[in-house]
């Protein structure tokens, strides 16, 4: 991988988009709304 010139890039930009991922993910979770989620929740049940 050492013969790979800019490789060490690769790592961080994975990571990177990992991280934001999750942290978006997270938000849209504690902003969503309570009736939505409610929706959401019953779906198996109908």
């Amino acid at each position: 991988m050492e013969l790979i010139t800019g490789i060490e890039i690769f790592p961080i930009i994975s990571f990177l988009i990992f991280f934001l991922f999750f942290i978006v993910v997270g938000i849209w979770v504690f902003t969503a709304r309570k009736s939505y989620i409610d929706e959401m929740k019953n779906i198996p049940l109908d």
